[in-house]
Order: structure tokens, then C-alpha cells, then sequence
């Protein structure tokens, strides 16, 4: 998510709604965004227990309802033994053992159902009143058929593994969690705007330093797109060591000649290693931001912003080695997940705080 392309609505536009409520929307965003980083976490969850492909059918309505007498988990289980997962790695894989399997993967989509619940409902109620700050309304709007896109693209992630693999493709897991992330992204971009507006005639910084923070975000989410193709290939679990692999900086198998570019994306030693040299240019990046700005006169705001965001950053890139090093713990690769999610919120909020603005708290400011 660009700078170019993120929301700016402000105070200002707020208070032509005499009506509006930004705090109670603000709020409502958070909680939101809690709920997208929550289900972030049971993503990971799942993809780690390989529970993904249990639920073969997909049914919108009443797919929120599990299983209940044991002729219905002997149906659905009876369906998971026509996939190629069960044929190629679950042979023999006992009924308990499914249910524990396809409890992560229900459970997954029953939250995204509540996600949807909870931002659709209040949408409507603060539409239907005009408690909707100016500007605001097609935000709310874009954010709802992101949501059901996500739906969508969930069900065609699903259905690439299950045909003649175990997993799904490591390319339609890279957009599943790059829609989710901008999904996560605007909720609290739009949520900062409303619960922590940017002082009236605050300037925005230099040009060169506001580019580095534009240029650190970018490099987050793009480390993080990366990361999914190493989920999606399993490849966090060869070459476990740090910091060479198989005792070179490049590993053999980095390059393979039958598929020419496409090596980038589908050995795993490429995938791997690039996600490597994304880690070291994100620590790099936001190394660089956060010593020039101890060296510039900057709100107090925007310096715990960026001090934020380093100690972010070394936290996460030390959880990625020890994640690599565990050989894919899974209590560790579940907190990498979500120090990424941290990681490029905080990103967004300096970016948020490096822009400046001409947003004032008003009289509409109000609960």
C-alpha cells in the first residue's frame, strides 16, 4: 500500500457531518483490524497443521455449522479421502485425527464470517443514521467487497490443492495474504486517521527522509509476500541454519535451468534465500530511517513511531532465524506471523506520521 494510494479523509471533512461520530468509528475500526490480526494468526495455525484442505465442500451459508452426528463427519471425512492430500500424505489418517485437522480449517472460515458480521453491521447502522464522517463512506465501502473478495480468493486457494498436490499453490497463498494484509492495512490507516489525527499545519517531513518510510513499508510488504511463497512451498524446512545455507551464501539448487525465472518462485532454495536478502533489506531500510531521524527535529509522535518500528523490525528478523532454526516451531513461526502483521502496522503509522496534514480535533470528536 503506497502513500499515493491510502486514504487521507481528515478531521475536517469530519466536521461538515454535524452527526458524525469518528471516535465510535474509530473504535469499531479497531476492532476490526483485531479481528483481521486474529485471524492472521489462526491462518498460520492452519497452514501449519496442514488442516487447510480438510473441508472440501464450500458452503457460504451454513458452512459455520460443524459437523454434529458421527454419519456426518463419516460423510465429510469420506470426502477428504478423495483428495490428493489424503492420497499422498494422510493414508490411514484416522477419524480424530481428521477432526483436529478440519477444526483449524472451520474454525478459519467461521472467523471470517465473523469478521464480516462485525464490519458489516455497524456499517449499515452508521450509514442508516448519517453517523458517517465526510469522506469516509466509500472507504467503508471499498473495505466491504475487499472482504468478500478475500472470501472468494479463500475458495480458489483452497481448490489448487486439490489436485495432484498436498498444498495449495504458493502463488494463490501469496495473494490470499496479500489482500489480507491491505485489508488489515486500510482498516488501520483509516482507523488512525479517525482516533489520532494529525495536528492542524503540522508540515510534512523532507521529501528524501518521507520517501525511506515509503520505501520501508515497501519493503515489508513485499518480505512479507515473499515469506507466503516460503510457506507455500514448505521451504523453512531445509537449510535449517543461519546465517550461510548449506554452508555457502547461495545454495546449490538456487537456479534451475528447466524453469528459468520461474526458479524465483518455485525451488526452494530461491524462495528461501530471497526472502533472506528481503529480511536483511528490511532491517537495513529501516536501520537507515531510524538513525536519520535521530538526527532531525521531528514531532514526538513521529520519532516513537519510528523507534516503534526498529524494535519492531529486530524482533521480527530474530523470531525469523529462530523460526528457521527450530525447523519451523510451531509457537514460533505462529509469533513470526505475527510480528509481520505488527510490523507493517507500524510501518503504516509512520508513514501516516511522516505525511503531515491539516487534520483538527473538532466539536464532532466526540463518542
Amino acid at each position: 500500500m503506497s502513500t499515493d494510494t491510502a486514504p487521507s479523509a481528515s478531521f475536517n471533512d469530519a466536521s461538515q457531518n454535524p452527526n458524525a461520530r469518528p471516535r465510535a468509528i474509530g473504535f469499531w475500526l479497531v476492532a476490526v483490524a483485531f479481528m483481521v490480526f486474529a485471524m492472521m494468526i489462526i491462518g498460520a495455525i492452519t497452514r501449519l497443521t496442514e488442516s487447510g484442505l480438510s473441508m472440501v465442500e464450500w458452503r457460504p451459508l451454513m458452512g459455520f455449522l460443524p459437523p454434529i452426528s458421527t454419519s456426518e463427519w463419516e460423510r465429510v471425512f469420506a470426502l477428504y479421502k478423495q483428495t490428493s492430500q489424503y492420497a499422498m500424505m494422510n493414508q490411514g489418517m484416522t477419524l480424530d485425527a481428521f477432526q483436529h485437522i478440519f477444526f483449524w480449517e472451520w474454525f478459519h472460515r467461521l472467523w471470517g464470517r465473523l469478521i464480516g458480521v462485525v464490519f458489516a453491521v455497524p456499517f449499515f447502522y452508521f450509514l442508516i443514521r448519517g453517523q458517517i464522517p465526510k469522506g469516509y463512506t466509500g472507504h467503508f465501502w471499498a473495505l466491504l467487497f475487499l472482504g468478500g473478495l478475500q472470501g472468494v480468493i479463500g475458495m480458489w486457494m483452497v481448490k489448487s490443492g486439490f489436485v495432484d498436490r498436498v498444498e495449495v499453490s504458493q502463488y494463490r497463498l501469496a495473494i490470499h495474504l496479500g489482500i489480507a494484509f491491505s485489508i488489515l492495512g486500510y482498516t488501520v490507516w483509516l482507523a488512525l486517521g479517525l482516533l489520532f489525527p494529525i495536528e492542524e499545519n503540522r508540515k510534512p517531513v523532507a521529501r528524501p527522509f518521507r520517501r525511506l518510510g515509503a520505501w520501508a513499508h515497501g519493503v515489508i510488504f513485499i518480505t512479507i509476500l515473499s515469506g507466503a511463497l516460503v510457506a507455500g512451498l514448505n521451504a523453512g524446512f531445509i537449510y535449517n541454519e543461519w546465517p550461510t545455507m548449506g554452508g555457502q551464501f547461495i545454495p546449490d539448487g538456487y537456479w534451475d535451468q528447466t524453469l528459468g525465472l520461474a526458479s524465483l518462485f518455485e525451488t526452494l532454495e530461491a524462495v528461501q534465500f530471497n526472502h533472506r536478502i528481503l529480511a536483511y533489506i528490511t532491517v537495513i531500510t529501516v536501520f537507515g530511517l531510524f538513525w536519520w531521524s535521530r538526527r532531525m527535529t521531528l514531532p514526538r509522535r513521529t520519532k516513537a513511531a519510528i523507534h516503534a518500528l526498529f524494535a519492531m523490525v529486530c524482533i521480527q528478523a530474530c523470531l525469523g532465524i529462530a523460526t528457521l532454526l527450530s525447523i519451523v516451531w510451531l509457537p514460533l513461526a505462529v509469533m513470526h506471523q505475527a510480528g509481520a502483521a505488527m510490523t507493517f502496522c507500524l510501518a503504516l503509522w509512520c508513514l501516516k506520521e511522516l505525511r503531515g496534514g491539516k487534520d483538527v480535533p473538532t466539536a464532532a470528536h466526540r463518542l
